[in-house]
């Protein structure tokens, strides 16, 4: 099942399954419970970030192809950093380039999970079992920050808008994390093409190894690592620029998509 979060036409807050032409039958009860199908549907409005979560983990250099076009070893476990709850941002809303740092923004494609019951120490074959499902996130990245400027990776990672999440979450028993296509698109060019099955550590062993150090709260985002192809390794590189449109595409989910503006500007529509 799809579910998606967004704001009706009245500005409630409401969760449902689309369908067609921007509407969704209404679910009623808690995502984090028991959803039920309702009778009516509603126009979705404006799509919001289908959770939101108390903690947003990413991992680094979880595909081969991408460490080794950064120059970096492959990990022998996990990289965990953490992103900043209030970098969420919604589909079609603008990622503002800071004016802190604004000249080498860089974009990642990555299959999201979210968490669904809480999870403390739970062995891999298990992992799953936790999970609600699945979306799309952008892991906006300030590369000038996390290369150069300081000596970790919170700045680079967690400006303003620099998670893009949505459009829609997915449930884990309508989803494979093994087998499902991850690539990023800007301004209509393929820039990253890779595949889940590519993952150095599988989605059920993060799940797992995040729980052995952290408690995983219900609605908990863990974004798996990005494929090669990133602005950064292009020569010459890429970075976002005001106007541009950068979409995250997972084959059985759907598409992500952010324009890109300025801090305090108007994104293009």
């Amino acid at each position: 099942m799809r579910i998606a979060r967004f704001l009706d036409p009245a500005g409630h807050e409401r969760l449902g399954e689309p369908t067609a032409d921007h509407r969704a039958r209404l679910l009623e009860g808690d995502l984090f419970g028991q959803l039920r199908p309702g009778e009516d549907e509603a126009v979705m409005d404006r799509l919001l970030p289908p959770v939101q979560p108390p903690n947003i983990f990413g991992i680094g250099l979880n595909y081969r192809d991408h460490a080794e076009e950064g120059g970096r070893p492959v990990p022998d476990q996990p990289l965990v950093f953490l992103k900043a709850t209030t970098s969420l941002l919604a589909p079609g809303e603008a990622i503002r380039l800071p004016d802190p740092a604004p000249e080498e923004v860089d974009f990642e494609a990555e299959l999201a999970i979210v968490i669904g019951r809480q999870a403390r120490q739970v062995p891999e074959h298990q992992a799953l079992d936790h999970v609600l499902g699945y979306t799309c996130a952008n892991d906006v990245t300030a590369r000038d920050c996390q290369k150069r400027l300081d000596a970790q990776w919170t700045r680079a990672k967690g400006f303003d808008t620099f998670c893009p999440l949505g459009p829609w979450l997915v449930t884990a028993d309508d989803f494979d994390p093994r087998d499902a296509t991850v690539e990023a698109v800007l301004n209509g060019e393929r820039m990253q093409h890779g595949h889940t099955s590519q993952l150095v550590f599988s989605c059920p062993a993060l799940v797992s190894y995040l729980s052995h150090q952290f408690t995983l709260l219900p609605g908990t985002v863990i974004c798996t690592g990005t494929p090669a192809g990133v602005g950064f390794a292009r020569r010459p590189p890429v970075f976002l620029r005001p106007g541009d449109r950068i979409v995250v595409r997972i084959g059985g989910i759907g598409e992500l998509a952010n324009p890109v503006t300025r801090h305090g500007g108007v994104a293009p529509r």
